[in-house]
C-alpha cells in the first residue's frame, strides 16, 4: 500500500495540479472541460497571497487544497481560510480530504490562527456530509459583489 503524504506545493507540481484545477473546475461549474492550463498553476503557486498543499500517493498528486493566512481585526490574531480543496474521484472516501484539513489544521496551530475558516460551494450536495462532520456553521452568509455592477455607479 502506498502512503499518503501531504506537503506544501512549488512551482515544479504546477505541471500535476494543472490537471486537477481543471477537473475540479469541471465539477463545480458543469459544462465543457477545462483543458489543464500549467501556466495558470504557476501562477497560483507562486501568488504571494495563496498557498497550496498537496496529497501525494507516491508521486502522483490526488488532491490540493488552496487557503490563505489572514488578520482577524476583531480579535488581532489571524486565521486560515480554505477556498478550495479537491481530491481526484478515485480517491474519493479515503480520508484524503480530511488529511489535508487536518494539516492545514495542525499549520494554523503553529502560526497562531484563531480558527479554520472553509469557504465551501453552496450546491455541492454530496460534500455538505464532509462539511458538517468537520466544521461547525458560520454565524456570517457570503455574497459576491459583481465588480461590474459596482463600476457603473
Amino acid at each position: 500500500m502506498t502512503t499518503l503524504e501531504i506537503r506544501a506545493l512549488g512551482l515544479n507540481d504546477a505541471h500535476q495540479l494543472a490537471p486537477l484545477i481543471a477537473e475540479n473546475a469541471q465539477a463545480l461549474r458543469r459544462g465543457a472541460p477545462r483543458r489543464p492550463d500549467e501556466y495558470y498553476a504557476e501562477r497560483i503557486l507562486a501568488d504571494k497571497t495563496a498557498e497550496a498543499i498537496g496529497a501525494f500517493e507516491g508521486d502522483m498528486l490526488i488532491g490540493f487544497a488552496v487557503f490563505f493566512d489572514l488578520p482577524e481585526l476583531i480579535t488581532g490574531l489571524r486565521i486560515g481560510q480554505m477556498d478550495d480543496i479537491y481530491v481526484h474521484p478515485d480517491h474519493r472516501n479515503k480520508g484524503v480530504g480530511r488529511r489535508m484539513i487536518e494539516t492545514l489544521v495542525s499549520e494554523g496551530k503553529s502560526r497562531g490562527w484563531l480558527h479554520l475558516r472553509w469557504i465551501v460551494p453552496g450546491k455541492n450536495t454530496p460534500a455538505v456530509a464532509l462539511y458538517e462532520k468537520l466544521a461547525e456553521p458560520d454565524h456570517r452568509k457570503s455574497y459576491l459583489i459583481p465588480i461590474d455592477r459596482v463600476a457603473g455607479d
